[in-house]
């Protein structure tokens, strides 16, 4: 009997703290994912780097949902005990049929769980989401044929700008930019002061909750990374504390000096580590969204492929690597990098900075960058820093955080 009254209990609470989150988030701006997610599937797979606003996005969901919906967060202490198989069947037999499973990766047999669950109750839907890139990754296997999967980047440039600006700029393809970016370049400078802008952006506009403080948001980011390295990356993949060092001083090595063009030999010689262990905790770092490897091409890539290039993931991270001053041209590289890719394969060309779907090269860098390195390219297109507004080939480099 007193059992009974617990569960009873526990549920309840369960329910009023959904209650008050879906009656605290607000709807004054949704990301990018939100209008290109499928809401009506059964299982949705939501994952991203930590903070980049994954229970936001979910708990606008939850607030539009018309079914009988439920919010759950699986690092609850409940959870050190009780099975999530569990409490969602008793809130099943109360009416829900819709859950919204937050932080999945704090539970170790999510993946399981929720593959029964889905077989089980057929006229429910589970949208989920997990923080630990690699743990998510590893539990897909399970949901295969069940789960669609969306991953969530962090602020674009546009994003930003609608969140500084208050108002409503409009997502731009690519294809769209290369051909008309004059003329879309002009119509947003119409609205805004956009170099100030940008200039925040790079040094703190990457993840949503520097809007919690600018003035400690590097701090953050700095205990988001090594949460990242200590509780997502080290537990994974059973990384001695030894290991984990090696991997937070070749972070530390490579932010000095991105792009970075390797030196496998020469960074396992300084770090005392194999060649074999630099290239793994280099995938490792990669898979996490610390770092984003460039190669040659995107087929059949293993981990002891050596990248050609290798940057840190957002602009962001490099003002947290340098303290007091950061190599404009990286930034401008990362930036292009970390804004393309989200909707764009980007491989590292023979010519030239990068290639996008096999088919555009593109040239970063400032005013003065010209066509001399990519004489006789097809489709060759420069992104410079520091223009308003181009000509021809010549693209401003602020538009390209306008592709999401």
């Amino acid at each position: 009997m007193y059992f009974c009254f617990v569960k009873k209990v526990t549920m309840d609470v369960f329910i009023r703290k959904s209650e008050r989150k879906k009656a605290e988030v607000l709807i004054d701006f949704e990301r990018y994912l939100s209008r290109e997610i499928d809401w009506n599937q059964r299982l949705i797979l939501l994952f991203g780097h930590r903070g980049v606003g994954k229970t936001t996005l979910i708990l606008q969901q939850l607030k539009k949902d018309t079914a009988k919906s439920v919010y759950v967060s699986l690092d609850d202490y409940y959870f050190e005990e009780k099975r999530l198989i569990e409490v969602v069947t008793e809130l099943y037999e109360k009416g829900y049929r819709s859950f919204y499973i937050d932080e999945v990766h704090r539970y170790q047999h999510w993946s399981k769980e929720l593959k029964n669950l889905y077989d089980d109750f057929s006229d429910t839907k589970f949208i989920v989401t997990g923080s630990s890139i690699l743990e998510i990754s590893k539990g897909q296997e399970d949901l295969s044929r069940r789960a669609v999967v969306y991953q969530l980047a962090g602020l674009s440039f546009r994003e930003y700008l609608v969140l500084e600006e208050k108002k409503d700029f409009p997502v731009v393809g690519l294809e769209e930019i290369l051909k008309n970016h004059h003329q879309i370049s002009s119509d947003i400078m119409d609205e805004l002061e956009w170099k100030n802008q940008f200039k925040n952006y790079l040094n703190y506009g990457y993840y949503p909750f520097y809007r919690e403080g600018k003035k400690v948001y590097h701090q953050k980011l700095q205990e988001t990374t090594n949460l990242v390295i200590d509780s997502d990356i080290a537990p994974y993949k059973e990384l001695n504390y030894s290991t984990v060092r090696v991997m937070k001083k070749l972070l530390f090595v490579i932010s000095q000096s991105v792009p970075f063009i390797p030196n496998v030999s020469k960074l396992a010689e300084k770090l005392g580590v194999t060649r074999n262990t630099i290239l793994k905790l280099l995938d490792i770092l990669d898979k996490a969204q610390l770092l984003s490897l460039l190669h040659a091409s995107t087929e059949g890539i293993s981990f002891l492929q050596k990248p050609e290039k290798i940057y840190l993931q957002n602009t962001n991270l490099a003002h947290m690597f340098a303290y007091e001053s950061q190599n404009v041209g990286n930034l401008r590289e990362t930036f292009f990098l970390n804004q393309v890719e989200v909707k764009h394969q980007v491989t590292a060309p023979k010519y030239g900075d990068f290639l996008v779907d096999s088919q555009y090269v593109f040239e970063v860098g400032g005013p003065n960058k010209t066509f001399k390195q990519l004489q006789g390219v097809p489709n060759g297109y420069l992104a410079i820093d520091e223009i308003d507004g181009g000509s021809g080939n010549r693209i401003p480099l602020w538009l390209f955080g306008f592709l999401y």
